[in-house]
């Protein structure tokens, strides 16, 4: 039997379990918000076309609206200043939207303190237990933040100081995207860093230095917890948006049951 033929009868039976990892589109689809000096990206809107109706008797469709970075998306290169001569969204080879996942789960440390930073240290000692991250594929950190994405204030968690938001040191953020074999790094918060990351040195490290090294996002994912920290394939697939920085994705993991 092919190894397509094998891959078919084991979705079929059960054996590959599919998870999804996207949260749903919606108007009520947290979105990230940026000083007001800044132009702020668009909410999820729904526009209807006809619905069985004089506009159009025996068909349903709407027009929509959002920001390529609403929800469940991916960030391209071209996203982030550094990497304003990388590709665009488009660009990514459909080889790179299949790989294989590490999960580290950090939800623990999260939950005890929300301004959690992921430091290179975590990720050699979650190396130790469960081997080396997959070379090409992508680190998927769990902070368990994907519990608040029905709320957009649960979801920014900000106060007078800003968003408080776990995420990824300067130091690890650089490591992550110039020394490990990874193509990208996904989460479960509303980007890439943490809530604090524009007052760390550089501003946004997990943009900076991802997009420079022409590396790739995934956020606002879910479900992470349904996923060994090992083992499980990742399907991310944007919509090619032609000079786009980024699109909403649909983001699926096979694991193997049993």
């Amino acid at each position: 039997m092919s190894i397509l033929s094998t891959l078919a009868e084991a979705l079929t039976t059960g054996r590959i379990e599919v998870v999804d990892l996207t949260a749903p589109l919606s108007a009520d689809t947290p979105v990230i918000q940026l000083p007001p000096q800044f132009a702020q990206t668009a909410r999820f809107e729904l526009e209807e076309l006809s619905r069985y109706d004089d506009r159009g008797p025996a068909w349903y469709w709407n027009n929509f609206r959002t920001g390529e970075h609403t929800g469940t998306h991916l960030d391209a290169p071209n996203h982030w200043v550094t990497g304003r001569d990388g590709d665009d969204v488009a660009s990514v080879p459909a080889r790179r939207l299949l790989a294989p996942a590490a999960v580290l789960d950090f939800s623990a440390q999260a939950a005890a303190e929300p301004d959690f930073l992921l430091e290179v240290e975590h990720v050699r000692q979650w190396e130790e237990q469960h081997g080396p991250l997959p070379d090409g594929g992508w680190l998927l950190y769990r902070t368990g933040w994907d519990a608040r994405s029905a709320s957009q204030r649960d979801f920014l968690n900000a106060d007078d100081t800003g968003p408080h938001t776990p995420g990824v040191s300067p130091a690890c953020a650089r490591w992550i995207a110039e020394e490990s074999p990874v193509l990208g790094l996904g989460v479960e918060t509303v980007g890439t860093d943490a809530g604090a990351a524009h007052s760390f040195d550089p501003p946004f490290p997990c943009h900076a230095a991802l997009m420079g090294s022409g590396k790739y996002g995934l956020t606002q994912l879910q479900n992470l917890a349904a996923l060994p920290p090992t083992g499980a394939v990742v399907l991310a697939a944007p919509l090619p948006i032609v000079s786009g920085s980024g699109s909403p994705a649909r983001v699926l993991a096979l694991v193997e049951r049993g």
